[in-house]
């Protein structure tokens, strides 16, 4: 008997060793608020924990790899967390890093009172994102519900290829940094962006199963002090962080890096009206870590 209980203890702690030595694979897309990752990927910070950052360009292909379980922590919004929700019965946010503050936007090739007076908006989108969200409050807001609305489904790599209908088209698209720039240079312009639409709360999180969270619990933790380093680094040698990052955002310049940052507000140290707020919209927050 004696035998056996040490037996069940030598399994059990081997399980929880090798379990701390797996490699854990985030994925994450490109967007201003996941600097902090791409910056301690690129210092290195994340090996030593054996993290791995898989980037992608899309909020919608980042799911479809958490969804075929080839990743086990995902960066999104609360819209993909709810999406994912259905699947992954058990996901919650565990650790918060930015809330959009102007990041995420709508483009358009007509002003607001054009669109308010037209029969038919051509609307592109991430449907299966935080995207529809923003459209739904951008229609709301500007009193479009009346309007013919028809939406095409687009990753955001591909819009800069579409072959828009300057002339004909009353086009709306929505999107973020930094697929905006290319969008911008093509002719559209910015009608409303989070820091406008007031009543949508964008939180960008890093997202794991509770299974995941307490199996990788100290070596999470570890990941949440890496984020908070690499931001007040990111923040006091912005030129080294772009140097480092910029590959993974499009390769924006100097400048758009500088303006971007100011479109987002870190959210890394939640205020106790923050989580409020978080617990509002139906995210967990006994997980986060603080």
């Amino acid at each position: 008997m004696k035998l056996f209980f040490l037996l069940i203890s030598f399994i059990f702690f081997t399980s929880c060793s090798n379990n701390e030595t797996q490699k854990l694979k985030i994925v994450t897309n490109s967007w201003i608020g996941y600097t902090p990752l791409f910056y301690a990927k690129e210092k290195n910070y994340l090996s030593p924990l054996n993290i791995e950052i898989i980037s992608t360009v899309s909020l919608s292909a980042s799911t479809d790899i958490f969804n075929i379980a080839k990743a086990d922590i995902i960066t999104a919004t609360q819209h993909e967390y709810n999406s994912l929700k259905k699947s992954f019965t058990t996901l919650v946010p565990i650790i918060l890093i930015d809330r959009s503050y102007g990041g995420d936007m709508i483009l358009s090739n007509r002003s607001i009172s054009e669109l308010q007076k037209s029969k038919e908006i051509v609307v592109y989108l991430e449907i299966d994102s935080i995207n529809r969200e923003m459209i739904q409050d951008f229609i709301t807001k500007y009193k479009l519900n009346n309007i013919k609305i028809t939406y095409i489904d687009k990753d955001q790599a591909k819009l800069q290829n579409v072959h828009y209908n300057f002339e004909k088209e009353n086009i709306v698209i929505v999107t973020y940094i930094p697929y905006n720039s290319d969008l911008e240079e093509m002719g559209f312009k910015k009608v409303a962006t989070t820091k406008d639409l007031k009543t949508l709360l964008v939180i960008d999180a890093l997202y794991t199963t509770t299974n995941t969270f307490e199996m990788n619990k100290k070596r999470l933790m570890k990941l949440k002090s890496i984020i908070d380093k690499s931001i007040e680094e990111i923040e006091l040698h912005p030129k080294e962080a772009y140097a480092l990052t910029h590959k993974y955002l499009g390769n924006i310049s100097y400048e758009e890096f500088l303006n971007s940052l100011k479109m987002i507000k870190w959210v890394n140290h939640p205020s106790p009206a923050l989580l409020q707020k978080i617990r509002a919209i139906n995210l967990e927050s006994r997980y986060i870590i603080q």
